[in-house]
């Protein structure tokens, strides 16, 4: 999926994508992710938490980071992210376009609210929650996502339309 930028008021720009630098600075950069459950929102995550552990940052010292951070991304997160950012406890989040299909930070569910459900068997919930803000630069996301369905992903799937071209 597009665009994402993770950022702290203490740390910068920290992840932008899928290559690392040798500062923990990432630029601002497109993701062609080859699996499709693979979104931007967790591959940001994932870089950090890769970054931080390499250099021995304690568990306590991650949470505390993350509870700093504000995350940008091109559209709504989907449902299974939402509910992993709120997990994290990030601080905020801000995106472009809303997602009617799969949004959870308000147009289908309200997952980046602390008490948007259980999750636990036992009745408990491990979310935090974030603050969400969406609708910023709304009509470029937009543009930004078609252009990139248009061309299409270099590292996605073939169809067997695509093999019959």
């Amino acid at each position: 999926m597009p665009i994402q930028k993770l950022e702290s008021l203490n740390y910068g720009i920290v992840c932008g994508g899928e290559t690392l630098p040798e500062s923990e600075r990432v630029a601002f950069m497109l993701l062609a992710l080859q699996q499709a459950t693979r979104h931007a929102e967790m591959e940001a995550i994932d870089v950090l938490l890769e970054q931080w552990q390499k250099n021995g940052v304690t568990k306590e010292e991650i949470a505390l980071r993350f509870s700093k951070f504000t995350l940008y991304v091109t559209c709504e997160p989907y449902i299974m992210c939402a509910a992993a950012l709120s997990m994290f406890g990030l601080q905020e989040v801000y995106y472009g376009c809303a997602n009617d299909k799969f949004g959870a930070c308000g147009s289908i569910l309200s997952l980046h609210t602390s008490n948007s459900g259980k999750l636990h068997r036992d009745g408990t919930s491990k979310r935090k929650g974030f603050k969400c803000t969406g609708g910023i630069m709304a009509t470029e996301a937009i543009n930004l996502l078609k252009s990139f369905y248009e061309q299409g992903n270099p590292n996605g799937f073939t169809t067997v339309m695509e093999q019959a071209d």
